[in-house]
């Protein structure tokens, strides 16, 4: 059940788009910083959601251009437990919530990472309004976004899901597949207007995550207006994610582009991702 502690407060409209704060998957390229972890800053109709923020988002978050301001987050979300997905989220609710001094926001995990390998640290569990556990089948409203949780993914032994976002109203829908190993009925829980995909192997590994083959299968089923592959392993790095999602493109007949460090990509997809 979620815990209430204070109210939150007025949120602002921004524009509608997803801004990768790091692309880089796997423990070389992350401790390495290859490149960068910070996840993804989703908006989406006027609610700002924070996925995934590994090691570096605030500090990629507050260096760009035009910086982001995490105290307008509505919520923070992680897929799961590992340190390229949850290394700042500690940070990142002192940053949405002033420090702790202004109690504000959501925060959405799976119930290990707060509870029997818990990456969130109790005492800030206290700055947020509401704190929700993640579970397979899940609906969760923030401000006019559902978030949906379909199926457990497969990736060893630490609980992982993925996020279906869905606007209320009209409004493109955004499927994220976090790390798993590949399984058909990824397929049919993922159907989403822009689909982004983890992929951090170039070629098939005994190892639960998806490659590229892996993700050529996905996109053919779900057929998305736009796919984007993120999370990239070493293998994939070598081989440059420009060109392989060239290939991806071009074998699925869909639309297929890999994002870089900083990427905007407007969620109407009417202009180009910009760096």
């Amino acid at each position: 059940m979620p815990r209430k502690v204070s109210s939150r407060r007025d949120r602002k409209d921004v524009s509608e788009c997803i801004i990768f704060l790091g692309t880089g998957g796997a423990r070389i390229v992350v401790a390495k910083q290859v490149r960068a972890s910070g996840g993804m800053w989703v908006a989406i109709n006027g609610t700002n959601l924070l996925l995934d923020p590994g090691p570096g988002c605030l500090v990629k978050s507050r260096t760009r251009k035009e910086k982001l301001d995490a105290t307008k987050l509505d919520a923070i979300l992680l897929s799961h437990k590992h340190l390229d997905h949850s290394g700042d989220v500690n940070t990142m609710i002192e940053a949405m919530t002033d420090g702790g001094f202004r109690p504000k926001g959501m925060l959405f995990a799976p119930a290990e990472c707060l509870e029997s390998d818990p990456v969130v640290l109790r005492y800030v569990r206290d700055y947020v309004d509401e704190i929700h556990e993640l579970r397979e089948g899940g609906h969760y409203t923030i401000g006019r976004v559902t978030v949906s949780t379909p199926i457990r993914h497969q990736h060893g032994n630490a609980e992982t899901y993925g996020m279906v976002l869905t606007p209320s109203g009209q409004g493109p829908s955004v499927a994220y597949i976090a790390d798993t190993r590949y399984f058909p009925e990824l397929a049919d829980a993922y159907r989403g207007d822009i689909l982004i995909l983890n992929v951090v192997f170039l070629t098939k590994r005994d190892y639960d995550h998806l490659c590229v083959e892996d993700a050529l299968k996905l996109i053919r089923a779900i057929q998305p207006k736009l796919a984007v592959i993120t999370h990239f392993g070493m293998t994939v790095i070598r081989a440059k994610p420009w060109e392989v999602a060239a290939e991806l493109e071009s074998a699925a007949g869909t639309r297929v582009i890999a994002a870089r460090d900083g990427m905007t990509l407007d969620l109407h997809l009417e202009s180009e991702p910009t760096a």
